[in-house]
């Protein structure tokens, strides 16, 4: 087996065979629970040894945390560039409609936050969750000039509703969560109407 660099970055090799291990996580963990993924499993689906997957991520649990901070990233990334893609008034809704999306493109990222977040593997204070729709609520409601808007219920609010438009497609994959989607779009642009 190849030793690592010290102190260098890693190789191009180095680089994509942790990509594959993530996706490969990302795969088992979804389909069959954090307990199906063991590091034999990973290695397995990898077509490597665990060895080889232990040379690239000391443990199983960080391993699984580094494709869930992957999952997350990608996730972000789409709401992001869908929000700054908007104008202040429509962030909210184009918040919503990214969220539900990307949620209802990519199952298993899904159902990977899912299992991390019922191990407790995404810990984080509330306002992690809530903080940034807030804000982008209180830009919405600043352009629209809407006044007396409470970001923070309505955040929450708006979370909790894609995470039961979320969890109901997981359980009934031929729910629209597009049309439901655009339906929690129409609520939170009346709630900031002026």
């Amino acid at each position: 087996m190849a030793t690592k660099r010290p102190g260098g970055a890693p190789t191009l090799t180095e680089q994509a065979r942790r990509a594959q291990l993530m996706t490969t996580t990302i795969e088992l963990v979804a389909d069959k629970g954090y307990a199906g993924a063991s590091l034999g499993a990973i290695a397995a689906a990898a077509g490597i040894t665990k060895a080889a997957v232990l040379y690239h991520f000391p443990s199983k649990d960080l391993l699984v945390h580094a494709a869930y901070e992957q999952v997350l990233a990608a996730l972000t990334g789409a709401v992001a560039a869908a929000v700054e893609a908007a104008d202040a008034a429509d962030g909210p809704a184009a918040y919503v409609r990214a969220m539900i999306g990307h949620l209802r493109d990519h199952p298993r990222h899904t159902r990977m936050i899912v299992e991390a977040m019922s191990r407790g593997g995404a810990d984080y204070a509330p306002e992690v969750r809530w903080g940034p729709l807030a804000r982008i609520i209180d830009g919405a409601a600043e352009a629209r000039g809407a006044e007396n808007v409470d970001s923070r219920t309505l955040a929450i609010v708006v979370g909790g509703a894609i995470d039961s438009i979320v969890s109901e497609r997981l359980h009934d994959p031929d729910y629209d969560t597009e049309r439901a989607a655009e339906r929690l779009a129409e609520l939170v642009e009346s709630a900031l109407t002026p």
